[in-house]
Parts: structure tokens; C-alpha cells; sequence
């Protein structure tokens, strides 16, 4: 590529990127962020670009004169070209028949050298104003997604009436460990995200890998944020059944993480006590670091009770669970009701040193086999930026 070509390239990359992830790119990608970038290209677009690839790539956008030379395909380009502008879904063997001009690279870098020669004063460019003006176009975007951080005016919400894959994509969601014949159910209700307590956790187990099938992600894009998640008659009824909120450093679910969830528990240790549904809080440091830590264990409903008294299973009908990370401190609350305007309540707050990357929807019931597979419904999810100072 010449130098002209190098520049659309890096910025197209950083512009991907930030689709993608929601934030700047600041530092190289790690393999886990390369292979969901791709994945993200690839569910949006229907073609596929190599994770390794675009691994170095993001090493040499960074790194610049220190980093080994890129040399991208045009075809890659066109894939990126694509992805940034919304461009129709196809496949390799559709674009070979129809587009194998790779007009969206074309149209990309026209665009992004009118874009140049706007910014230009009326006389012939120097050196020095080029490099200055394409060093603005690179920068803004990590300036800005900072202010965004600390200043706390972004926000981003899903009543999940659109549930198709390029729909969730659109707007920054991505499955991770899919289990096809539960996932395709997700929209068995209209207007709501329906996931199901399915084998899997992401609590340590000496003699099971953390995972969680069906969970859906989205990138974090703030430092401090209010989370807010609200499920319709999620009553769980067998042990270890659980839904809710989870925030994690990583996809692999291998660093720290905590949860916020609403689930069932009929187990104490041999002592005599009601079963009950109750609100949990955990938090874990992660791999290697030993059992994780329950901040909070809150009963909300005895199901004896409710049996003699129906009405109580009433107050579950419209449930809500909200985290608001400040700082290091994460303040965890819960709202339930027979109407949906009713008032958060704090269960919990935690100091925890974590700067959590993902937020995640789920259900499981845990490592174990006798459980049922719980239909879960998930009516709203919103994010919000704080302020970290407060």
C-alpha cells in the first residue's frame, strides 16, 4: 500500500474497532478481543477476516515505525470497508460474483481522502498540515470516548424487541458460547429476550471450565456506569436456578467477575431452613485465585409461604436488578413488584478493585444435571456513564 492507502487504512481499522468495542483503540488487541472483533465482522457482514491478522494489525496501527510493516488484501479491506459502513450482508462466493471490485474499500477511501481535502486550507498542503490533520482525525475519537467516560453523558438502552443476529450485532451484542436449540428460542416471546437456565457457571469448579452457554455480552465503554436489567415472572424452582447481571474483565470468564442475580436455594448444609428465592451478589478474583466471595445473600420470597399465600408470587411479577460501579465501589440493588414503577431497594455495597470490560445477560443452574431448563424473560436493559468522582 503507499502512504495514502497506509492512512485510510488505520483510520478504517481504529473506526471498526470502535464500532466494535465502543471505546478507542489505545492498545494492541489481545488474541480474546481479536477473535470477537472478527466474529462481530463476520455475523455483520457474512465474511471473514483471520484473527491473527488482525491482531498484528491493530500492533502495527499502534506501534507504527516499531512494528513489523501490514500489508492487508484488498479483500480484507473491503471487509473492514463494509462492516463500518453498514454494508448489505453476503458471502464470499456472492461477492466474488458480484462485487469483486471491492467497491466499498473504493468508496471508503474516497471518502476518506474528500474528507482530507475539506480539512486543507485553499493553498497546496505541507507536510507538517497533512501529518497534523490526519493526527487530529486519529485522535478525536480517543478524546472523545474519554470525555464520554468521565463526563457521563452517554447511555445506551434495548427493550429487546429485535432479536435477530444482525440486529443484536447492530447494537453492539454477541452470543458467547451458543447452544443453538435454546438460543434459536430467544424470541418465543414477542417484545422480550428469552434465555433458559441452562448447565453452566462461571463460579470456579474444580471439575468444570467456567462457561456459560447462551450469554450475551457487549463491550463496556465506560469507566463508571449504572447498569439497570428487568425480568417479567422469573420465579426459579429448582436448585441453583438463577438469572441476571454479569460483569467480567474478559469473554473467557478466566479474570474477575461479579454477578447480581435473582435465584432459587434449597440447599444448607444439612441444617432445617425454608427453601427461598433470594437476590445474590458475587464476586470472584478469577483463575487461581480460590473459592469466590458472596457480598450479598438477600431472601425476597419463601415459595412454602407462597403456596399457602399466592398473592406474595405476585410481588415477582416485575423484577429489576441494577448495578452502579462508582469508582471501586459497586453498589448493587433490586426492585420487584406487581407494577413495574417499583422502587430500587440497595441489597449491597462493595469496594472491589475491578474495571470490568463486559456486562453480560444470563440464566444457568449451575453444574448440575436435575435441574429443569427455566425459560427466563428479559424485558429491558440499559447502561448509563457515571461520574467516577463521585
Amino acid at each position: 500500500m503507499n502512504n495514502s492507502d497506509t492512512l485510510a487504512f488505520a483510520v478504517l481499522f481504529k473506526e471498526a474497532y470502535l464500532k466494535c468495542f465502543g471505546q478507542a483503540l489505545e492498545n494492541p488487541l489481545s488474541e480474546t478481543e481479536s477473535k470477537l472483533f472478527c466474529n462481530q465482522v463476520l455475523e455483520q457482514t457474512g465474511l471473514s477476516i483471520g484473527w491473527k491478522s488482525v491482531k498484528n494489525y491493530s500492533f502495527f496501527i499502534i506501534d507504527g515505525a516499531n512494528s513489523k510493516s501490514e500489508n492487508p488484501s484488498i479483500a480484507t479491506l473491503d471487509t473492514l470497508a463494509r462492516y463500518v459502513l453498514r454494508a448489505p450482508y453476503t458471502t464470499e462466493i456472492k461477492r466474488k460474483n458480484d462485487e469483486s471490485h471491492y467497491p466499498y474499500w473504493f468508496l471508503y477511501k474516497e471518502q476518506f481522502n474528500r474528507s482530507l481535502k475539506k480539512t486543507a486550507p485553499k493553498k497546496a498542503l505541507t507536510v507538517s498540515f497533512v501529518l497534523l490533520s490526519i493526527l487530529i482525525l486519529l485522535i478525536v475519537p480517543v478524546i472523545f470516548m474519554k470525555y464520554i467516560r468521565t463526563k457521563g453523558t452517554a447511555e445506551f438502552s434495548d427493550d429487546f424487541k429485535y432479536l435477530t443476529g444482525n440486529s443484536l450485532a447492530s447494537r453492539g451484542w454477541f452470543v458467547q458460547n451458543k447452544d443453538t436449540a435454546y438460543w434459536n428460542k430467544k424470541d418465543e416471546i414477542p417484545g422480550q429476550l428469552t434465555l433458559f437456565t441452562l448447565r453452566g457457571d462461571n463460579w470456579p469448579d474444580p471439575a468444570n471450565k467456567p462457561g456459560i452457554k447462551n450469554l450475551l455480552l457487549r463491550p463496556i465503554p465506560y469507566d463508571c456506569f449504572t447498569a439497570e436489567l428487568h425480568l417479567s415472572n422469573f420465579i426459579p424452582k429448582q436448585e441453583w436456578q438463577q438469572a441476571g447481571i454479569l460483569l467480567s474483565e474478559d469473554t473467557t470468564l478466566a479474570g474477575k467477575s461479579m454477578r447480581l442475580s435473582i435465584a432459587y436455594n434449597d440447599y444448607f448444609a444439612g441444617t432445617l431452613q425454608p427453601k427461598e428465592i433470594y437476590i445474590q451478589a458475587i464476586t470472584s478474583l478469577g483463575d487461581g485465585y480460590g473459592k469466590p466471595e458472596e457480598i450479598a445473600h438477600k431472601p425476597v420470597l419463601y415459595p412454602d409461604s407462597a403456596r399457602k399465600n399466592p398473592v406474595l408470587i405476585e410481588n415477582l411479577r416485575n423484577s429489576a436488578l441494577r448495578i452502579e460501579k462508582h469508582g471501586k465501589i459497586f453498589r448493587f440493588l433490586f426492585a420487584a413488584g406487581i407494577r413495574e414503577n417499583s422502587a430500587f431497594k440497595e441489597v449491597v455495597s462493595q469496594e472491589f478493585d475491578m474495571r470490568p470490560k463486559y456486562i453480560g445477560v444470563f440464566a444457568i443452574k449451575g453444574f448440575v444435571d436435575g435441574s429443569a431448563n427455566m425459560p427466563v424473560h428479559f424485558t429491558f436493559f440499559r447502561i448509563t456513564a457515571n461520574d467516577c468522582g463521585r
